[in-house]
Protein backbone atom coordinates (compact mmCIF):
# COMPACT_ATOMS: atom_id res chain seq x y z
CA UNK A 1 0.00 0.00 0.00
CA UNK A 2 1.57 3.21 -1.08
CA UNK A 3 1.58 6.84 0.91
CA UNK A 4 -1.03 8.54 -1.48
CA UNK A 5 -3.57 4.94 -0.64
CA UNK A 6 -2.91 5.34 3.29
CA UNK A 7 -3.73 9.14 3.32
CA UNK A 8 -6.58 8.50 1.28
CA UNK A 9 -7.75 5.72 3.71
CA UNK A 10 -7.35 7.57 6.99
CA UNK A 11 -9.12 10.54 5.30
CA UNK A 12 -12.10 8.29 4.76
CA UNK A 13 -15.11 8.62 7.30
CA UNK A 14 -14.01 5.22 9.74
CA UNK A 15 -10.48 7.02 10.57
CA UNK A 16 -12.63 10.24 11.79
CA UNK A 17 -11.48 9.69 15.08
CA UNK A 18 -7.87 10.42 14.48
CA UNK A 19 -9.06 14.09 14.24
CA UNK A 20 -11.45 13.96 16.46
CA UNK A 21 -10.50 11.93 19.85
CA UNK A 22 -9.08 14.90 21.91
CA UNK A 23 -5.97 12.87 22.90
CA UNK A 24 -5.07 12.58 19.32
CA UNK A 25 -5.19 14.85 16.18
CA UNK A 26 -2.98 17.39 16.61
CA UNK A 27 -0.65 15.53 19.47
CA UNK A 28 0.07 12.46 17.14
CA UNK A 29 3.68 12.25 15.99
CA UNK A 30 3.62 9.63 14.48
CA UNK A 31 1.20 6.91 12.18
CA UNK A 32 2.62 3.82 10.73
CA UNK A 33 1.24 0.33 9.51
CA UNK A 34 1.21 -2.13 11.52
CA UNK A 35 0.97 -6.44 11.12
CA UNK A 36 1.52 -7.80 7.93
CA UNK A 37 1.53 -5.03 5.72
CA UNK A 38 4.97 -3.87 7.94
CA UNK A 39 6.29 -6.72 8.04
CA UNK A 40 6.02 -7.72 4.12
CA UNK A 41 3.63 -10.69 4.45
CA UNK A 42 0.83 -9.42 3.36
CA UNK A 43 -1.45 -11.33 1.14
CA UNK A 44 -4.29 -10.44 -1.41
CA UNK A 45 -7.31 -9.53 1.51
CA UNK A 46 -5.04 -8.73 4.33
CA UNK A 47 -6.25 -6.53 6.57
CA UNK A 48 -4.14 -2.69 6.93
CA UNK A 49 -3.51 -2.37 10.86
CA UNK A 50 -2.58 1.39 11.75
CA UNK A 51 -0.28 2.27 14.74
CA UNK A 52 0.81 5.49 16.68
CA UNK A 53 1.99 7.40 19.11
CA UNK A 54 0.25 10.31 20.47
CA UNK A 55 2.03 13.07 22.82
CA UNK A 56 0.22 13.12 26.68
CA UNK A 57 -1.08 16.64 27.47
CA UNK A 58 -0.37 18.61 30.56
CA UNK A 59 -3.26 17.15 32.56
CA UNK A 60 -1.97 14.11 31.68
CA UNK A 61 1.43 14.63 33.07
CA UNK A 62 1.17 17.08 35.88
CA UNK A 63 -2.65 16.14 36.81
CA UNK A 64 -4.47 13.58 37.55
CA UNK A 65 -5.69 12.30 33.83
CA UNK A 66 -5.08 9.27 32.60
CA UNK A 67 -4.44 8.22 29.07
CA UNK A 68 -2.83 5.41 27.64
CA UNK A 69 -3.73 4.04 24.23
CA UNK A 70 -6.92 4.68 21.76
CA UNK A 71 -7.83 1.02 19.98
CA UNK A 72 -10.36 0.92 17.30
CA UNK A 73 -11.17 -2.68 16.59
CA UNK A 74 -13.32 -1.29 13.42
CA UNK A 75 -10.15 -0.18 11.80
CA UNK A 76 -7.51 -2.07 13.41
CA UNK A 77 -6.21 1.05 15.28
CA UNK A 78 -4.23 1.14 17.79
CA UNK A 79 -2.33 4.85 18.90
CA UNK A 80 -0.29 4.60 22.08
CA UNK A 81 0.16 7.55 24.15
CA UNK A 82 3.81 8.21 24.26
CA UNK A 83 4.46 7.55 28.35
CA UNK A 84 2.60 4.23 28.03
CA UNK A 85 4.92 3.31 23.97
CA UNK A 86 8.04 4.41 26.16
CA UNK A 87 7.30 1.84 29.56
CA UNK A 88 6.50 -0.72 26.63
CA UNK A 89 9.60 0.01 24.73
CA UNK A 90 11.85 0.09 27.71
CA UNK A 91 10.86 -3.63 27.95
CA UNK A 92 11.40 -4.31 24.70
CA UNK A 93 7.93 -5.28 23.92
CA UNK A 94 7.80 -6.91 20.09
CA UNK A 95 4.39 -4.99 19.22
CA UNK A 96 6.19 -1.73 19.79
CA UNK A 97 9.51 -2.20 19.37
CA UNK A 98 8.57 -2.87 15.66
CA UNK A 99 7.21 0.65 15.41
CA UNK A 100 10.57 2.13 15.64
CA UNK A 101 12.27 0.06 13.08
CA UNK A 102 9.56 0.29 9.99
CA UNK A 103 10.06 1.18 6.01
CA UNK A 104 10.24 5.17 5.75
CA UNK A 105 7.70 4.82 3.18
CA UNK A 106 5.05 3.21 5.94
CA UNK A 107 5.56 6.21 7.96
CA UNK A 108 2.68 8.28 6.35
CA UNK A 109 2.48 10.55 9.45
CA UNK A 110 5.43 11.42 11.21
CA UNK A 111 6.36 14.71 12.96
CA UNK A 112 9.62 16.34 14.32
CA UNK A 113 9.46 14.27 17.93
CA UNK A 114 8.31 11.29 16.11
CA UNK A 115 11.60 11.49 13.98
CA UNK A 116 13.44 12.06 17.23
CA UNK A 117 11.61 8.61 19.10
CA UNK A 118 13.11 6.86 16.11
CA UNK A 119 16.30 8.48 15.88
CA UNK A 120 17.00 7.40 19.50
CA UNK A 121 15.72 3.49 18.97
CA UNK A 122 18.76 2.34 19.81
CA UNK A 123 18.45 3.73 23.71
CA UNK A 124 16.02 0.78 24.30
CA UNK A 125 17.85 -1.91 22.44
CA UNK A 126 18.84 -4.54 25.35
CA UNK A 127 19.49 -7.75 26.17
CA UNK A 128 15.75 -7.75 27.54
CA UNK A 129 14.81 -8.78 23.50
CA UNK A 130 15.55 -11.98 24.73
CA UNK A 131 12.47 -12.58 26.86
CA UNK A 132 10.38 -10.51 25.30
CA UNK A 133 10.27 -12.04 21.73
CA UNK A 134 11.28 -15.35 22.81
CA UNK A 135 7.96 -15.46 25.16
CA UNK A 136 6.17 -13.99 22.57
CA UNK A 137 7.96 -16.81 19.91
CA UNK A 138 7.06 -19.63 22.65
CA UNK A 139 3.51 -18.57 22.83
CA UNK A 140 3.27 -19.04 19.40
CA UNK A 141 4.97 -22.24 19.46
CA UNK A 142 2.64 -23.23 22.02
CA UNK A 143 -0.65 -22.42 19.59
CA UNK A 144 1.13 -24.54 17.41
CA UNK A 145 1.65 -27.49 18.71
CA UNK A 146 -1.39 -26.90 21.38
CA UNK A 147 -3.43 -27.45 17.84
CA UNK A 148 -1.52 -30.23 16.32
CA UNK A 149 -0.98 -32.77 18.95
CA UNK A 150 -4.17 -33.87 19.44
CA UNK A 151 -5.50 -36.77 17.22
CA UNK A 152 -2.80 -36.04 14.93
CA UNK A 153 0.55 -37.69 16.44
CA UNK A 154 1.18 -40.96 18.15
CA UNK A 155 1.33 -40.69 21.74
CA UNK A 156 5.22 -40.35 22.41
CA UNK A 157 5.46 -37.58 20.10
CA UNK A 158 2.36 -35.74 21.57
CA UNK A 159 4.35 -36.17 24.82
CA UNK A 160 7.80 -34.94 23.75
CA UNK A 161 5.39 -31.60 22.36
CA UNK A 162 4.22 -31.30 25.35
CA UNK A 163 7.89 -31.63 27.16
CA UNK A 164 9.25 -28.85 25.17
CA UNK A 165 5.65 -26.57 26.05
CA UNK A 166 6.49 -27.04 29.62
CA UNK A 167 10.35 -26.37 29.58
CA UNK A 168 9.15 -22.92 28.01
CA UNK A 169 6.76 -22.09 30.98
CA UNK A 170 9.31 -23.34 33.41
CA UNK A 171 12.04 -21.39 32.08
CA UNK A 172 9.48 -18.56 31.97
CA UNK A 173 8.69 -19.01 35.78
CA UNK A 174 12.45 -19.15 36.69
CA UNK A 175 12.93 -15.98 35.16
CA UNK A 176 10.33 -14.52 37.23
CA UNK A 177 11.10 -16.27 40.49
CA UNK A 178 14.79 -15.73 40.67
CA UNK A 179 15.28 -17.50 44.24
CA UNK A 180 14.68 -21.63 42.24
CA UNK A 181 18.12 -22.70 41.24
CA UNK A 182 18.63 -23.47 37.84
CA UNK A 183 19.18 -26.99 38.25
CA UNK A 184 16.49 -27.44 40.72
CA UNK A 185 13.92 -29.09 38.54
CA UNK A 186 14.38 -31.23 35.70
CA UNK A 187 11.55 -32.47 33.13
CA UNK A 188 12.61 -35.11 30.71
CA UNK A 189 10.48 -38.47 28.74
CA UNK A 190 10.99 -41.57 30.25
CA UNK A 191 8.89 -45.06 30.03
CA UNK A 192 5.39 -44.49 30.99
CA UNK A 193 3.90 -45.80 34.03
CA UNK A 194 0.58 -44.52 34.06
CA UNK A 195 -1.97 -46.82 31.84
CA UNK A 196 -1.86 -46.43 28.53
CA UNK A 197 1.08 -44.46 28.11
CA UNK A 198 4.43 -45.82 26.43
CA UNK A 199 6.23 -43.02 27.29
CA UNK A 200 5.69 -40.00 29.65
CA UNK A 201 7.49 -36.45 31.40
CA UNK A 202 8.17 -36.96 34.94
CA UNK A 203 9.74 -34.31 36.78
CA UNK A 204 12.96 -34.50 39.29
CA UNK A 205 12.87 -31.79 42.07
CA UNK A 206 15.43 -30.91 44.28
CA UNK A 207 13.83 -27.89 46.47
CA UNK A 208 14.90 -27.12 49.89
CA UNK A 209 13.08 -24.53 52.12
CA UNK A 210 11.53 -22.68 49.03
CA UNK A 211 8.28 -20.87 49.40
CA UNK A 212 5.61 -22.98 49.26
CA UNK A 213 3.42 -20.51 47.33
CA UNK A 214 5.60 -19.77 44.67
CA UNK A 215 5.69 -23.73 44.58
CA UNK A 216 2.07 -23.83 44.28
CA UNK A 217 2.34 -21.51 41.12
CA UNK A 218 5.11 -23.73 39.83
CA UNK A 219 2.37 -26.26 39.55
CA UNK A 220 0.32 -24.44 37.94
CA UNK A 221 1.56 -22.99 35.25
CA UNK A 222 2.85 -26.36 34.48
CA UNK A 223 -0.91 -28.17 35.29
CA UNK A 224 -2.18 -25.77 33.17
CA UNK A 225 -0.18 -26.76 30.44
CA UNK A 226 -1.15 -30.59 30.43
CA UNK A 227 -4.64 -29.06 30.72
CA UNK A 228 -5.09 -27.18 27.70
CA UNK A 229 -3.40 -30.30 25.70
CA UNK A 230 -5.92 -32.39 27.04
CA UNK A 231 -8.72 -29.99 26.32
CA UNK A 232 -7.99 -29.41 22.66
CA UNK A 233 -10.29 -31.13 19.94
CA UNK A 234 -9.92 -32.17 16.57
CA UNK A 235 -9.25 -29.49 14.14
CA UNK A 236 -10.53 -30.42 10.42
CA UNK A 237 -11.12 -27.21 8.62
CA UNK A 238 -9.28 -24.78 6.08
CA UNK A 239 -9.48 -22.12 7.99
CA UNK A 240 -7.89 -23.61 10.80
CA UNK A 241 -5.26 -24.58 8.73
CA UNK A 242 -4.64 -21.03 7.60
CA UNK A 243 -4.06 -19.96 10.95
CA UNK A 244 -2.18 -22.58 12.32
CA UNK A 245 0.10 -21.53 9.17
CA UNK A 246 -0.12 -18.17 10.16
CA UNK A 247 0.95 -18.99 13.44
CA UNK A 248 3.73 -20.67 12.04
CA UNK A 249 5.13 -17.42 10.12
CA UNK A 250 4.86 -15.10 12.98
CA UNK A 251 6.68 -17.46 15.15
CA UNK A 252 10.11 -17.63 12.35
CA UNK A 253 9.27 -13.92 12.02
CA UNK A 254 10.09 -13.27 15.57
CA UNK A 255 13.40 -14.73 15.61
CA UNK A 256 14.48 -13.72 13.33
CA UNK A 257 13.75 -10.01 14.50
CA UNK A 258 15.16 -10.91 17.13
CA UNK A 259 18.30 -11.88 16.27
CA UNK A 260 18.54 -8.98 14.54
CA UNK A 261 18.43 -6.91 17.57
CA UNK A 262 20.79 -9.11 19.63
CA UNK A 263 23.37 -9.93 16.81
CA UNK A 264 23.47 -6.29 14.83
CA UNK A 265 21.52 -3.73 16.94
CA UNK A 266 18.83 -3.31 14.28
CA UNK A 267 15.27 -2.91 14.05
CA UNK A 268 14.18 -4.70 10.87
CA UNK A 269 10.59 -4.48 10.71
CA UNK A 270 10.02 -4.77 7.28
CA UNK A 271 11.36 -8.34 6.59
CA UNK A 272 12.61 -8.03 3.28
CA UNK A 273 14.92 -10.67 2.51
CA UNK A 274 12.88 -13.35 4.58
CA UNK A 275 9.63 -12.33 2.78
CA UNK A 276 9.60 -14.83 0.48
CA UNK A 277 10.26 -17.53 2.86
CA UNK A 278 8.14 -16.28 5.50
CA UNK A 279 4.98 -16.02 2.41
CA UNK A 280 5.85 -19.66 1.91
CA UNK A 281 5.57 -20.74 5.66
CA UNK A 282 2.58 -19.15 6.06
CA UNK A 283 1.00 -20.48 2.51
CA UNK A 284 1.88 -24.17 4.50
CA UNK A 285 5.80 -24.72 3.06
CA UNK A 286 6.18 -27.50 6.32
CA UNK A 287 2.48 -28.39 6.74
CA UNK A 288 1.98 -32.17 5.83
CA UNK A 289 -1.76 -32.98 3.78
CA UNK A 290 -3.31 -34.55 7.16
CA UNK A 291 -2.27 -30.89 8.84
CA UNK A 292 0.26 -32.06 10.77
CA UNK A 293 3.91 -30.55 10.35
CA UNK A 294 7.13 -31.79 8.71
CA UNK A 295 10.07 -32.58 11.51
CA UNK A 296 12.12 -30.19 9.53
CA UNK A 297 9.55 -26.88 11.05
CA UNK A 298 10.68 -27.68 14.29
CA UNK A 299 14.30 -28.86 13.90
CA UNK A 300 14.33 -25.34 12.09
CA UNK A 301 12.69 -23.73 15.55
CA UNK A 302 15.17 -25.92 17.95
CA UNK A 303 17.92 -23.87 15.61
CA UNK A 304 16.74 -20.67 16.42
CA UNK A 305 16.68 -21.59 20.10
CA UNK A 306 20.04 -22.82 20.19
CA UNK A 307 20.98 -19.60 17.92
CA UNK A 308 19.04 -17.25 20.62
CA UNK A 309 20.80 -19.12 23.77
CA UNK A 310 24.10 -18.50 22.08
CA UNK A 311 23.18 -14.84 21.49
CA UNK A 312 21.84 -14.21 24.92
CA UNK A 313 25.59 -15.02 25.99
CA UNK A 314 27.61 -13.04 23.29
CA UNK A 315 25.67 -9.95 22.45
CA UNK A 316 27.09 -6.73 22.59
CA UNK A 317 23.67 -4.86 23.70
CA UNK A 318 23.76 -4.36 27.85
CA UNK A 319 21.78 -6.29 30.10
CA UNK A 320 19.03 -3.20 30.50
CA UNK A 321 18.11 -0.25 28.33
CA UNK A 322 19.94 3.19 29.71
CA UNK A 323 17.16 4.41 31.95
CA UNK A 324 19.08 8.07 32.55
CA UNK A 325 19.26 8.77 28.79
CA UNK A 326 15.37 7.54 28.17
CA UNK A 327 14.82 9.81 30.80
CA UNK A 328 16.27 12.81 29.56
CA UNK A 329 14.46 12.14 26.88
CA UNK A 330 11.34 11.89 28.09
CA UNK A 331 11.23 14.72 30.08
CA UNK A 332 12.43 17.33 27.35
CA UNK A 333 9.52 15.69 25.41
CA UNK A 334 6.89 16.10 27.96
CA UNK A 335 7.79 19.65 28.64
CA UNK A 336 7.57 20.72 25.41
CA UNK A 337 4.26 18.63 24.77
CA UNK A 338 3.00 20.77 27.94
CA UNK A 339 3.44 23.85 25.92
CA UNK A 340 1.97 22.63 23.08
CA UNK A 341 -0.91 25.11 22.03
CA UNK A 342 -3.77 23.29 20.10
CA UNK A 343 -4.52 24.56 16.69
CA UNK A 344 -5.37 22.17 13.63
CA UNK A 345 -5.02 18.38 13.61
CA UNK A 346 -1.83 17.03 12.68
CA UNK A 347 -3.27 14.03 10.84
Amino acid sequence: MTQNELYVLINTNPYEFLYTDPHLGERIIFLTLGGSHAYGTNIEGSDVDIRGCALNSPNEILGLSHFEQRVDEATDTTVYSFNKLISLLIGCNPNTIERLGCKPEHYFYINAVGQRLIDNKNLFLSQRAVHAFGGYANQQLRRLQNALTHDHYPQDEKERHILGTCKSVFEDFRLQHKDIPGDAVRLYIDKGVTDGMDTEIFIDCDLKHYPLRSFKQMNSDLGTVIGQYAKLGKRNSKKDDMHLNKHAMHLVRLYLMCFDILEKGEINTYREDDRDFLLEIRSGKFQKPDGTYYHEFFDLINDYEKRLEYDKKNTSLPPNPDYKRIEEFVMEVNTDACYLVPHHSAV
